[in-house]
């Protein structure tokens, strides 16, 4: 199946496309992307991801040629061209063309559509087990294309027996890689992380749900003692929405996610899309 993305300021057959060996993005890695799901032809809360995109984009110092308007007709223009059930989007600004590898000249769009599972409407029963590990990211409020330490930890949570992993600093609560955190107290109260992370859709939408269905939840910082004394763990993406967490380190959960704070923020995330 011929997919096209957006590259070089066109629409273009995906295997057509391409970034230049100078460009800061190959040499450095240094680039911004948001992603968003595209439930047939509507693509989800993108008003929410471009907030944040350009928002990334004035914290890493990239211009973004096109406004949020060309963007939104880049994305309607590929959802139609590629026509995909159910798929991501990537939006990337790379650091642009840059002879001596080291300085910002010309950052460029690139869109990328690629097929994707659509999530079950029902939450995972089985959980996930996460390791956690003593990680602090840079610039962390910025979802930039730096994954080298979550890439390069693979092995190692491999090793643990892990699922995936779950960052600390200074003794604190950070982030999964490609995922916020939130647990819920003994006292039934949902909390997440609220500094030096980076701040997800669904994080959001789930904080609004909380909000406006009256369950109790904090957004503070989070001691990582708290882990051992949790009823119920999970973290959340805008591919999975939410994800139960059965064990974190040699902290095991019991929590019946049939009638979890989990379950039901989860059917209401639902309703939102």
């Amino acid at each position: 199946m011929q997919l096209f993305c957006f590259s070089n300021n066109q629409i273009v057959p995906i295997n057509e496309a391409g970034v230049p060996v100078t460009d800061l993005l190959v040499q450095r890695g240094y680039g911004i992307f948001d992603f968003l799901r595209v439930a047939k032809d509507k693509p989800l809360f993108i008003d929410a991801h471009l907030d944040r995109f350009f928002h990334s984009a004035e914290v890493m110092r990239l211009s973004i040629p096109q406004t949020r308007e060309d963007i939104k007709n880049i994305v309607k223009e590929l959802i139609q061209k590629n026509n995909l059930d159910y798929s991501g989007i990537r939006m990337i600004i790379a650091g642009g063309d840059a002879p001596d590898g080291y300085t910002i000249e010309h950052p460029h769009l690139i869109v990328i559509q690629a097929p994707l599972a659509e999530p079950s409407l029902h939450l995972p029963e089985i959980g996930i087990k996460l390791a956690t590990y003593n990680y602090q990211r840079q610039i962390s409020e910025v979802k930039s294309t730096d994954y080298l330490m979550a890439i390069w930890l693979q092995p190692w949570m491999k090793e643990q027996g892990a699922d995936d992993i779950l960052y600390h600093h200074d003794g604190l609560i950070r982030e999964c890689p490609r995922s916020n955190f939130f647990f819920v107290t003994d006292q039934n109260l949902l909390v997440t992380s609220k500094n030096q992370m980076l701040k997800g859709i669904t994080r959001k939408n789930i904080m609004e749900v909380c909000k406006s269905y009256g369950i109790p939840f904090e957004e503070r910082d989070v001691f990582m003692e708290e882990l051992k004394t949790a009823k119920e763990a999970f973290i959340t993406s805008s591919t999975k929405r939410i994800i139960p967490v059965h064990q974190i380190d040699q902290t095991k959960y019991q929590a019946d996610y049939t009638s979890s704070i989990a379950r039901k923020i989860y059917d209401l995330l639902v309703g939102l899309e």
